[in-house]
């Protein structure tokens, strides 16, 4: 552990591939910090119980809020009260557009490639625990996760300056699908990913409009 750590991390997911290309590992890679990487079923139980080593508390990267401002993170040293302000209406916007998905939009400091990723609450149920409910035919508590996006990605940039309200509801979905999909999870419709995907594709290329869907929904 790195001096000042106080917590030891983890991540669990479905498989070794899933948990180890997580976009929540990103800051830590960045930072140097070690996790666990835990991606057997059984896991998500056992760390249920198994809550600290020799008094050092197990913490998932993917739930609650991340501070790693002592470990040398600078953006988690920023005061977080004006960096929100500057982005509080694209905030809000985002989450109107989400709220039957997400519980909140924030941002975030875990990411730094990555424009977006999902984290669970801290006291809830992970997403992964979710996920081998519903494969054992086990039905949990629906999660809405929160929705965390990652202030110096170009594409976060860019959707704050965005003024046309289709395309802005349209790139909002995309990247709840996207931080979804990262995170190793399935998307419930996949058909509107897609065609919302292709629609902003062929605007991007110059191409024809024709929207055939309802927009935002």
């Amino acid at each position: 552990m790195k001096e000042r750590q106080n917590a030891i991390y983890y991540i669990t997911a479905d498989g070794f591939s899933a948990a180890k290309n997580s976009p929540h590992l990103e800051v830590f890679r960045k930072l140097g910090i070690e996790v666990l990487v835990m991606y057997d079923r059984v896991d998500e139980w056992v760390v249920s119980t198994l809550t600290e080593f020799e008094g050092k508390p197990l913490q998932s990267v993917a739930r609650g809020d991340l501070d790693l401002g002592k470990l040398g993170d600078e953006a988690a040293m920023q005061d977080p009260e004006k960096q929100q302000g500057g982005y509080k209406d694209l905030l809000e916007h985002m989450q109107n557009v989400l709220k039957e998905r997400a519980s909140g939009v924030r941002l975030t400091h875990r990411l730094t490639d990555s424009p977006a990723c999902l984290v669970s609450d801290e006291h809830g149920m992970s997403m992964n625990l979710e996920r081998l409910l519903k494969a054992s035919g086990r039905q949990g508590p629906t999660i809405k996760p929160v929705l965390e996006i990652n202030p110096r990605h170009p594409i976060v940039d860019r959707l704050k300056d965005e003024s046309d309200g289709s395309r802005f509801s349209d790139w909002s979905h995309i990247l709840f699908d996207q931080a979804t999909l990262a995170e190793g999870g399935q998307l419930d419709d996949p058909a509107t990913f897609v065609k919302r995907l292709n629609e902003l594709m062929l605007a991007l290329a110059g191409g024809p409009a024709s929207r055939i869907w309802t927009p935002g929904a």
